[in-house]
């Protein structure tokens, strides 16, 4: 190609940007996410390996964590759990931690209605309805892709809202397939 001179250094340059604005992206969407009931956490405090465990949020939106007891982290991000965990072990049992949480496993979302496998599956950032669809084994025959519909987790069936397949869908989100008439 006249005008273009591609090198391997060029081409691996220009993935790596793509993977370090990806990965950037990734960790810019932890930042925001706020835990729910059903999230699971790894939390790691450096050079202490007896408290590095992974940990499911409760129905209450809580964890028992060792030395510290039962803490409320619903409605939190990542960052918020750190100090949140830093400020409860200095002192009494250490006097420095550095502590690290990360994302182990997000709450499902929940599909029904004219998909070939409806139920609870686990969320995945960037997750889109036609995403879901496909996760819930794809559409039956007699399903409408102009008849679906989101509940947002927190709301309730009143707050149902018609979506397209390119709609955004969050963890703890229920969508509803309905059938086609024709």
């Amino acid at each position: 190609m006249k005008g273009h001179n591609f090198t391997g250094a060029s081409i691996i340059t220009a993935l790596l940007v793509f993977a370090l604005l990806a990965f950037g992206a990734q960790a810019l969407a932890e930042e925001a996410y706020r835990l729910g009931p059903g999230d699971v956490i790894d939390v790691q405090v450096f050079g202490e390996d007896d408290l590095t465990r992974a940990l499911k949020l409760g129905e209450d939106g809580r964890i028992n964590y060792a030395f510290v007891g039962q803490i409320r982290l619903q409605g939190m991000t990542l960052l918020e759990v750190e100090q949140e965990i830093t400020d409860k072990l200095k002192g009494d049992y250490l006097v420095n931690p550095q502590v690290s949480v990360t994302m182990a496993e997000y709450r499902p979302f929940f599909i029904s209605g004219e998909v070939k496998s409806p139920g609870g599956f686990p969320y995945q950032p960037g997750l889109t309805v036609s995403r879901a669809i496909a996760l819930a084994g794809g559409l039956t025959e007699r399903a409408s892709e102009r008849k679906i519909f989101l509940v947002s987790e927190g709301t309730g069936e009143q707050d149902r809202r018609r979506v397209d397949l390119d709609a955004p869908v969050n963890p703890g989100d229920a969508i509803t397939v309905e059938a086609s008439f024709f």
